[in-house]
């Protein structure tokens, strides 16, 4: 067995706890700190895994969708109503992610050992060769990073640029200072 998989599977239990919690606090807040506690431990499973490139794009998206969150839930009215919990709902739910569980575990005992490729042959062409030489040559960890940070670095670099743009596009939306008020009735001309 894989010396990865218990705290692979650790992060997974956490992660299903997680949203479970996000699910059913009655709080808005603790659910939006619970989906971001889920992102976190998504982005650490990249980083067991060895693809530190997605990683950081889950951390970038996260933070973002986590700020966006908690800005919609600050400035939000309050204007909820009570409902009852519906046991057999939540039953069910709790059955397809023990379910979902099982699955997952079953899958990742059975998956190929890390670094070694699923398919080779005697076809030359770049991902035959990204595959033979792709991890002598970079010294990564795996092929999809060795292929994204070494052999397209520039095309990673180009994906990080547009995440930042957008942060950056969506706290310039979301600020509140500089931004022009109005009073009733005088709005500008468009």
């Amino acid at each position: 067995m894989d010396p990865i998989l218990w705290p692979l599977l650790a992060l997974l239990a956490f992660m299903i706890i997680g949203s479970l919690i996000a699910a059913e606090a009655e709080d808005l807040l603790s659910s939006v700190v619970c989906v971001g506690a889920v992102g976190a431990g998504l982005a650490i499973i990249n980083l067991l895994l060895g693809a530190p490139d997605l990683a950081i794009t889950q951390v970038v998206v996260e933070v973002l969708c986590v700020v966006v969150l908690i800005r919609v839930v600050l400035t939000r009215r309050h204007e909820t109503q009570q409902t009852q919990k519906d046991t057999l709902a939540v039953g069910s739910v709790l059955l397809v992610l023990g379910v979902l569980l099982a699955v997952s575990t079953w899958a990742m005992t059975t998956l190929h050992p890390f670094g070694q490729p699923l398919l080779a042959g005697d076809r030359p062409g770049v991902a035959y060769q990204y595959l033979t030489r792709g991890l002598a040559e970079t010294g990564a960890a795996n092929h999809v990073t060795a292929v994204l940070l070494d052999y397209r670095a520039y095309d990673t670099l180009g994906e990080a640029t547009v995440i930042f743009v957008s942060i950056m596009g969506a706290y310039a939306i979301l600020r509140r200072k500089g931004r022009i008020h109005h009073a009733p009735g005088n709005e500008p001309d468009r």
